[in-house]
């Protein structure tokens, strides 16, 4: 079956709503594609500037993080249903600043993708291996426990509709990218893992980005493999090159 290519855009710490505002209209005509769903995932505070600023276009917008609550004494927290109201579509969980810095772990990352789809947002759940893991070659089996406990009690019609996106740790803002054969390695292993956790079906269904470091100029040898359905962009998505990239 064809998956619909996904370009999204993680921000990061990066844009205060004025420059926000002001990317997206750099980029609005750059990112044109009706073939390929974009997303700009953006800082909290940008949420509602940019919500605003792509009406009309072809872009969705996706939060970087919630917390698993609806509401409550939870100083600094977002909410999903304050995303939703909001006009967000996806958010971003497990990323490996989540996990490294902040101390996210699976049990958490697993509550949160429950908690998006119960809400109706779309997540992007990411994982990756770090360089030691890569290095003793057990990033197949790392990955494998990540997924697993993160979809734990997900439910297959739920899991044919989440974006998946592997994330070389070790490739993320270094301006090291793992070769195309790398990385359609290891998200051909993320739809075999799928498989088996649920069934063929869901696992043709998922749709899988690399999130390493995706650029410009590699970003169309890496989206013709197979099994790579789009990109989580970094750096690159604050620039017009992103445009290049949506229609690589």
């Amino acid at each position: 079956m064809a998956r619909r290519r996904i370009i999204a855009g993680n921000w990061k710490m990066n844009m205060t709503p004025s420059e926000a505002v002001k990317l997206v209209a750099e980029l609005k005509d750059l990112v044109k594609n009706d073939d390929v769903d974009v997303v700009y995932c953006v800082p909290a505070i940008d949420i509602v500037p940019v919500v605003e600023a792509v009406k009309g276009t072809n872009v969705n917008v996706g939060a970087e993080n919630f917390y698993i609550e609806d509401k409550g004494a939870f100083t600094g927290e977002i909410s999903a249903p304050m995303l939703v109201d909001a006009g967000v579509k996806y958010v971003i969980m497990g990323h490996s600043e989540r996990r490294d810095i902040f101390g996210e772990n699976d049990i958490l990352i697993n509550a949160k993708v429950k908690k998006a789809f119960a809400a109706g947002l779309t997540p992007i759940l990411c994982c990756g291996e770090s360089l030691a893991l890569r290095k003793a070659d057990t990033y197949k089996e790392w990955i494998e426990r990540q997924i697993t406990w993160d979809l734990s009690g997900v439910t297959a019609d739920q899991v044919k509709n989440l974006v998946i996106a592997y994330e070389p740790i070790w490739a993320i803002g270094t301006g090291e990218t793992a070769t195309a054969d790398q990385a359609e390695e290891v998200c051909a292993f993320i739809r075999e893992l799928i498989a088996k956790l649920y069934d063929d079906a869901t696992a043709e269904a998922v749709r899988i980005q690399y999130g390493g470091s995706m650029n410009a100029s590699n970003a169309a040898e890496l989206l013709s493999k197979p099994n790579i359905d789009g990109g989580l962009i970094g750096g690159a998505s604050l620039k017009p090159d992103f445009g290049k990239i949506v229609n690589a």
